[in-house]
């Protein structure tokens, strides 16, 4: 099908790539849940060999590609037929085929909001390179939401190479010039790393993660230093309404520390797809009440 046909008909776009979302939903909650255990396994295994200490007889955990499915519970490696992504989780109705011990609703809700997310990007974007670029700022997004949401870490793994690739794609102007993905990318992690430093000087207490500067600058670096002020400012606002409610049906209080990067990603995300919506509704009715 040619790139006219997508632009005038983009529902088989649209749905395709939907459906490419949710396949790759199903690998996301690997990342989600593999790629911390297994960075915490390097770290020992590095920090046993700077110390000097006798190599500890500690298997590594399962990788993010060879290694099969299973259930967490008993262990029972699984079928295809029970990891069609969405489709299982339904039909068994939430549980395991073997054990019958409840799965978790990350599975599915990774795996909808994924396809959601992808079906969104190929609308805003059409057919083309910006569309597959997309999908990787989503994707990557994604599952660097759920692992800072499970483990309070967001790993360098998912950083920086978001960072790097959005200063690439600027070289050809793909959504933004060279300078404001440099720029851009500069303020982003200097103005949470000025935040954290201000308030750990004021509080002796640690606010956020290294990991959200980086996060922050990989936005920098894919949408421009214009875009910074209004993901920070609705990430807040999300983590304040999903952050509080979270916390009150928890029955916590504010002291309780919740990650930061999930709301950094939303926001991000959201500015990617209609900030130049958003910042025209906004210029209008500021020109209004004024």
């Amino acid at each position: 099908m040619s790139d006219f046909a997508w632009a005038t008909d983009p529902g088989p776009l649209i749905a395709l790539t939907g459906l490419l979302g949710l396949l790759v939903g199903s690998f996301l909650n690997v990342v989600i849940l593999r790629l911390p255990k297994r960075l915490e396994h390097d770290w020992r295994s590095q920090a046993r060999e700077l110390l000097g200490h006798e190599h500890a007889d500690e298997s590594a955990p399962p990788d993010l590609v060879r290694t099969g499915s299973h259930c967490p519970s008993c262990k029972h490696r699984l079928s295809a037929l029970d990891n069609v992504p969405l489709v299982s989780w339904l039909a068994l109705r939430g549980r395991c085929r073997y054990c019958g011990v409840r799965i978790s609703w990350q599975y599915p809700l990774v795996e909808l909001l994924t396809a959601l997310a992808s079906a969104a990007i190929a609308w805003k974007l059409g057919f083309g390179w910006p569309l597959a670029a997309g999908l990787v700022f989503t994707w990557t997004l994604i599952a660097a939401s759920g692992i800072d949401a499970r483990t309070q870490l967001l790993p360098d793994q998912l950083t920086l190479p978001l960072l790097w690739l959005g200063l690439v794609l600027s070289l050809v102007s793909m959504f933004v010039t060279p300078s404001s993905a440099i720029v851009g990318a500069a303020i982003g992690y200097l103005s949470l790393w000025s935040v954290y430093w201000l308030f750990k000087l004021a509080t002796g207490k640690e606010g956020m993660g290294y990991g959200d500067f980086k996060l922050l600058a990989a936005l920098g670096a894919w949408m421009g230093p214009m875009s910074l002020l209004p993901i920070v400012l609705l990430s807040s606002l999300i983590g304040a309404i999903v952050g509080g409610t979270m916390l009150a049906l928890r029955g916590q209080d504010r002291s309780t520390p919740i990650p930061f990067g999930p709301f950094i990603a939303a926001a991000g995300w959201v500015w990617f797809l209609a900030g130049d919506k958003l910042g025209a509704m906004y210029q209008a009715y500021f020109t209004l009440a004024h």
